[in-house]
């Protein structure tokens, strides 16, 4: 796709949701402009994210049409204020509220991800018990409840992986340490890495494991990252540019400029090249998990 002027991750990320939401209230694109008082083309070109200006009088407006909630509305006005750059540093509780997942989002509308992950297991292919451990030391004073709560919701995220129809594809490298490294105990692990080996096994999703051995194939300690990628178009061009995303302890970072892409591409393959093939990768993780076994 020929990237147009404005076209940001903010942006679209701000038309997917206007969209979805215009739909819920039951509107076609025609009707609501009229309700909105303004061009048909000029929604449509909202909606799409290649407005290069934006109103949040316009936003709030459409918020208020489609029975947006209020928290909803806030974060939308926040994506609408967003610098027009091509790599986006979201700082948490920055313009949009803290709570409100831009990654989420992101994810649902991927075909395919690339991840590399060093030092945990990707969040797609947790367990309940395993993400729960992780949960209640990133938010020791939650209520159980609320662990709970925050455990579902990545459940129902990996719905996009399990689902029957157009499933997103995974393509995974995971390093030794995260097999290694416990999280909720030795029965956990095990658990976790039998449900990896076996998740392996699907045709959507290829893991490989990165060994201790391979040291660096970067040639420097690459951290966590995910390439999200959209597809492409009847006409073979990509319906949207790629991002890669890179999470934080205050804030996400967000990169789209087609070079620095290239960049983390060219890094995944590396890694990729030196890690062990599929069936190693899973003989391996089944070799860990008796490990874990037998020291619980």
């Amino acid at each position: 796709m020929t990237e147009k002027t404005g076209s940001t991750l903010p942006r679209r990320q701000l038309g997917r949701y206007l969209t979805e939401w215009r739909t819920r209230a039951g509107l076609t694109q025609a009707k609501a402009a009229g309700l909105l008082e303004m061009g048909a083309t000029s929604l449509q070109r909202l909606e799409k994210g290649q407005n290069s200006r934006i109103k949040t009088r316009d936003i709030r407006a459409a918020c208020e049409l489609y029975g947006t909630p209020d928290d909803l509305t806030e974060a939308l006005v926040g994506l609408a204020q967003q610098a027009a750059a091509k790599n986006w540093w979201h700082q948490y509780g920055d313009l949009i509220p803290k709570d409100f997942d831009v990654y989420v989002g992101l994810e649902a509308a991927a075909t395919k991800l690339i991840s590399y992950q060093p030092d945990l297991v990707p969040g797609l292919l947790q367990t309940a018990d395993y993400d729960r451990a992780l949960v209640s030391q990133i938010w020791p004073d939650d209520t159980a409840a609320e662990w709970d709560r925050r455990v579902q919701i990545k459940m129902q995220r990996q719905h996009i992986v399990n689902r029957r129809t157009q499933p997103v594809t995974l393509d995974v490298v995971v390093g030794e340490a995260a097999l290694r490294r416990v999280a909720g105990g030795r029965g956990v692990m095990a658990t976790q890495l039998r449900h990896l080996a076996d998740m392996s096994t699907r045709e959507n999703i290829e893991l490989r494991v990165l060994p201790f051995e391979a040291g660096f194939p970067s040639g420097v300690s690459m951290p966590p990252f995910v390439i999200l990628d959209f597809g492409t178009a009847v006409t073979d061009a990509a319906t949207e540019p790629a991002v890669v995303f890179l999470e934080g302890v205050v804030g996400n970072l967000y990169v789209e400029k087609a070079e620095d892409v290239a960049s983390f591409i060219r890094s995944y393959d590396r890694i990729s090249d030196a890690a062990l093939d599929a069936v190693s990768s899973r003989n391996l993780l089944r070799n860990i998990a008796r490990e874990h076994d037998r020291e619980r």
